[in-house]
């Protein structure tokens, strides 16, 4: 098996470079980084939970500063690091259950020992969790089995002290087991989003329809063909997503699969939007707050949509929700992509001012590859978990992260 740490190294130069297309592909390629790299991680007997938080969080830290625009990378660094905490709290849980139903017998040969040795907050959380009564009647319903087996007799000793041994071992093993199942998890949800998402197609997407969508987004792609599947007749409006002219690709995708597409300018959208009864795009990330980080041009779609009354409807994947709002520090709303794409060099080479000797450009080139799209602009977000108005994400997003992963950052020694 090869180095984690060389893992690590060879992601964060492919993040830098720009080498991985796409959210899903970034958060999937992480999310399996970071299962190897908790599995080879050795942990103490004591603060397990602690120190695996610890380690996760500095490869996040370094992942995220790779490329901050890439906002799934964050999302799923969070998502690992709430699952440990998630897993730690069950655990203890279930320890504090253990403890309280051996406190009850009248057993002397019970050992402190014998339950791992958690952290205080989860041990604290679970003591409260365990005094709610629906909470107790759960754990007094899940009692370990210890609790209703005979005790061994004191002629059996030495198995006993073997079990004892064996049971110690492998409860240093069970948070991590525990956390990399849980992880799998996650795995296979970014994997089958598309999926998830295309199968609630035909109850947004009616008969004899107009859908207008700009670029390509693999996303609404399958969202659109599973509603072909369910023999949904529609048409599809695509606005071609200059200057890198993505729209091209999806309506040749989209008319070969027997869809009634039309291709049109990015300009021409105010015009057409009159004709439409839905739009429907993707994204690349969505905020706290329920705004949007999507592909450049978008916001205009959506002043256009607000405009003629049509809904504005966001594609998205769970692993693009992001704990973060749009003024906060972290984020890094946009990047400017080559001016290449726009002009070519050699035909405006006269612009550069030699003559003087600082070679500073007459003509300057910005091309974004974002817009934001205000929550007041979006109509619903359909996720992998259904449809959600813009002003329920936050409680959405915070079913997911935890309160102290917002920021991933390391603990300074002190």
């Amino acid at each position: 098996m090869p180095d984690v740490h060389s893992l690590v190294n060879d992601f964060v130069i492919k993040l830098k470079k720009r080498k991985i297309e796409g959210s899903k592909a970034t958060a999937k390629q992480t999310v399996e980084l970071l299962r190897s790299f908790i599995s080879q991680q050795r942990l103490p007997n004591s603060n397990q939970a602690a120190a695996l938080i610890e380690a996760v969080r500095a490869v996040g830290e370094n992942l995220i500063a790779a490329n901050p625009v890439e906002l799934a990378v964050g999302n799923v660094v969070r998502r690992v690091l709430h699952i440990i905490r998630e897993e730690d709290l069950s655990l203890a849980t279930a320890a504090v259950g253990g403890i309280s139903l051996a406190d009850e017998s009248d057993d002397d040969d019970f050992e402190q020992d014998d339950h791992p040795v958690l952290s205080a907050t989860a041990v604290a959380a679970a003591a409260r969790s365990s005094l709610r009564p629906p909470s107790l009647q759960t754990l007094l319903e899940d009692a370990p089995h210890s609790a209703a087996a005979p005790h061994p007799s004191s002629s059996g000793g030495d198995s006993e002290g073997k079990s004892k041994s064996a049971d110690k071992n492998s409860v240093t093993r069970k948070l991590k087991h525990n956390v990399i199942e849980a992880v799998n998890e996650l795995v296979q949800e970014i994997s089958t989003c598309h999926e998830q998402i295309g199968e609630q197609a035909v109850e947004h997407i009616h008969q004899n329809e107009v859908i207008l969508t700009l670029g390509s987004s693999r996303t609404v792609m399958e969202f659109l063909f599973a509603a072909k599947e369910k023999k949904r007749t529609f048409r599809v409006f695509v606005a071609e997503g200059a200057p890198r002219y993505q729209g091209h690709a999806l309506a040749k995708e989209l008319a070969a699969r027997g869809l009634q597409t039309t291709v049109i300018t990015d300009s021409a959208v105010f015009a057409m939007i009159s004709r439409v009864n839905m739009v429907i795009v993707g994204a690349h990330a969505v905020m706290a707050n329920g705004g949007v980080i999507a592909p450049v041009g978008l916001n205009m779609v959506a002043l256009a949509a607000q405009r003629h009354a049509v809904p504005f409807v966001v594609l998205a994947g769970v692993h693009k929700l992001c704990p973060l709002y749009p003024h906060n520090p972290e984020v890094l709303l946009n990047e400017l992509k080559s001016p290449s794409e726009l002009l070519d060099f050699g035909e405006f080479s006269d612009c550069l001012d030699f003559a003087s000797g600082s070679g500073s450009p007459l003509l300057h080139v910005v091309n974004p590859a974002f817009d934001y799209v205000p929550p007041n602009l979006v109509s619903l977000f359909i996720t992998d978990t259904g449809g959600h108005n813009p002003s329920y994400m936050y409680r959405l997003i915070a079913d997911y992260y935890s309160a102290d992963d917002v920021v991933v950052k390391r603990k300074s020694a002190s």
